[in-house]
């Protein structure tokens, strides 16, 4: 069954070929379908293109519907293009014509529009809170180790000291910078397409704001024309956030296998938490940085591959816009799954606190040792000197001790302020605006 299908039928090749992964992919949007047509058909019995006791019967069977997709358990049948014709043969089959009256004043443009966006936003909404549990895991080993010293680098050479409170703090802190991130492509995700149809609007008096309200976004997008231009910008600009995380991630993973070989010796992981050698009986390997770091590297390309889809299609619907769910659809996921397993390691991992025991890092206290000198009246470039100079002779010496107290240095991590900057920044999500209109809907009185 296809909704545009008349007397011709198309080629198996061509059908074959224009499907796509479409099946595959439209049962994740399956639950977010449902939604969008239940908050359609309430305002089509508004305005009177529906009898109230047809919508109370087309409410009571896209509830069961939509149970049946959260459970895992919605299936596209053979000949079935898309999730909004499973969802429309199954109202039929079930309700005869009533089912065939869900589609008034739509089109499958401004369907798989709000079908997207109401997957998206939900997981913006799962990724926000994995991203804030990372947040909390990396603050806590920050305050636990905030007093253990480790070298700190410039071109990979030993520079000055640094600690596992400032380390694990800055990835934290970068963290919320993503989450800044994510919250702008939030609230550019959170604005209503329905009603645009097929890029063009309707002749039927739509109520536009009724479907926002029932729906729970922000506000809807208002040009129809734009509402189908914003389809693959939508994408691309949460593609954006979703790689600002994964550029973290893929820094964080570098990080810790760079650290946990023996090389460095900085952190250890736990043994159960590490992979083997076939050949090679004493490796511990960090597979799960490893990956994680090629995850988000791939993930960080997304952006692009979107914009190389979309960026040269004039306004209006183009068949090239289905491949983007191809790429961003399962995009979540891998993200979801990279955050819970960097939080769960981060937080088994254990430090090294007698790395500056070894004096071939005693250099990196040059710097303290300058700054002591000025302290003293010495001028900073006659300081800077006399330490170089006593470095090339090898008389120089520090008792690897630091006194930093400005704000966000090792003695002043400012976790509280990153706290505090998190819990602001999730705040303006403002998702139980969402969440509440989603479960206001489903609850709503079928009979």
């Amino acid at each position: 069954m296809k909704l545009w299908e008349k007397n011709v039928k198309v080629n198996k090749d061509v059908e074959t070929y224009t499907v796509g992964r479409d099946k595959e992919l439209d049962v994740y949007l399956a639950p977010y379908d449902v939604l969008g047509s239940m908050a359609h058909i309430t305002m089509l019995e508004s305005i009177g293109l529906l009898e109230k006791d047809e919508l109370s019967v087309l409410l009571q069977e896209l509830k069961a519907i939509y149970q049946t997709a959260i459970d895992s358990k919605f299936e596209i049948e053979e000949g079935i293009e898309d999730v909004h014709s499973q969802v429309e043969l199954l109202l039929t089959r079930k309700l005869g014509d009533i089912g065939k009256k869900i589609h008034s004043g739509r089109s499958r443009n401004d369907q798989v529009l709000v079908d997207l966006k109401l997957f998206t936003r939900d997981h913006i909404y799962q990724l926000t809170k994995l991203v804030s549990e990372l947040v909390e895991v990396l603050l806590a080993q920050s305050n636990k180790y905030k007093d253990v010293l480790m070298p700190g680098y410039t071109h990979l050479q030993i520079a000055m000291p640094s600690s596992f409170g400032l380390w694990f703090g800055a990835y934290a802190e970068s963290l919320i910078d993503d989450l800044q991130l994510l919250l702008a492509a939030y609230k550019i995700c959170n604005r209503n397409p329905l009603g645009s149809a097929a890029g063009y609007g309707s002749s039927f008096p739509l109520n536009r704001q009724m479907t926002t309200d029932l729906l729970g976004f922000d506000s809807m997008d208002y040009n129809v024309v734009y509402a189908q231009m914003g389809r693959g910008k939508m994408e691309r600009t949460v593609a954006f956030a979703i790689a600002g995380i994964a550029g973290t991630l893929s820094k964080l993973s570098f990080d810790v296998a760079l650290f946990n070989s023996q090389n460095f010796g900085f952190v250890k992981l736990p043994d159960e938490y590490t992979t083997g050698s076939s050949i090679m009986p004493h490796k511990k390997n960090p597979d799960v940085f490893e990956l994680t770091r090629a995850k988000c590297n791939k993930l960080q390309g997304l952006p692009n591959d979107i914009t190389l889809i979309v960026n040269n299609l004039p306004s209006g619907y183009f068949r090239d816009l289905q491949i983007i769910k191809e790429l961003f659809v399962p995009s979540f996921e891998e993200m979801s799954d990279c955050l819970s397993m960097v939080a769960r390691m981060m937080g088994e991992i254990k430090v090294n606190d007698h790395i500056l025991d070894d004096d071939k890092y005693l250099y990196i206290f040059s710097v303290e040792e300058v700054n002591r000198l000025v302290l003293s009246g010495v001028p900073f470039r006659d300081a800077y000197k006399q330490v170089g100079l006593d470095i090339e002779a090898g008389n120089f010496s520090h008792n690897k001790k630091v006194n930093h107290t400005h704000e966000g240095s090792i003695g002043n991590l400012c976790n509280d302020k990153i706290e505090l900057l998190k819990q602001e920044i999730v705040g303006q999500f403002d998702f139980s605006r969402f969440i509440n209109a989603e479960k206001a809907l489903l609850q709503s009185k079928d009979n």
